[in-house]
């Protein structure tokens, strides 16, 4: 059987950032690492949602959401994936997109979007200030970070 891409990452180097995880024809897939592998410190569930459900907001309500694929959580619990119609726009303006959305991410303060049990099948676990804590420590991290950037670590 065909070893997957992301099975061949060293996960032991990975640190928090913005990688590059697969581009496939007009689709590319961003791995939003919030968190070090292998080291138990992961995302808890509320988190990831709680993430999930602003972003997604945001992204989707943003000038580029035509060009917005899909938005959601990693199994390992430790980030996001992020796909994006790369022709209809940049790395560049991906990763300001997105360093735009988590720094409103950081701060947003409305009614946490879809929390309900007609939107949301596990409305409950839903918490703004969960999200808020968690996208405020990814702004610092991608604060600076550039197209340059966007290459996994090498051993």
């Amino acid at each position: 059987m065909e070893r997957i891409a992301s099975f061949s990452v060293d996960h032991n180097v990975l640190t928090p950032g913005l990688y590059i995880s697969r581009r496939d024809a007009n689709v590319t897939t961003y791995d939003m690492r919030f968190k070090k592998p292998n080291t138990g410190d992961l995302l808890s569930n509320a988190e990831m949602h709680s993430c999930e459900h602003i972003m997604a907001t945001l992204l989707r309500n943003s000038q580029h959401k035509d060009a917005i694929v899909y938005f959601g959580p990693m199994g390992c619990q430790t980030g996001f994936y992020f796909l994006f119609d790369n022709e209809k726009m940049t790395d560049a303006e991906a990763i300001e997109l997105l360093r735009d959305t988590v720094k409103k991410g950081a701060i947003f303060d409305e009614p946490m979007p879809g929390k309900s049990p007609i939107e949301c099948g596990n409305y409950i676990n839903l918490d703004v200030k969960l999200a808020n804590d968690c996208l405020s420590f990814y702004a610092n991290i991608i604060e600076s970070w550039r197209v340059d950037d966007l290459q996994y670590p090498k051993a």
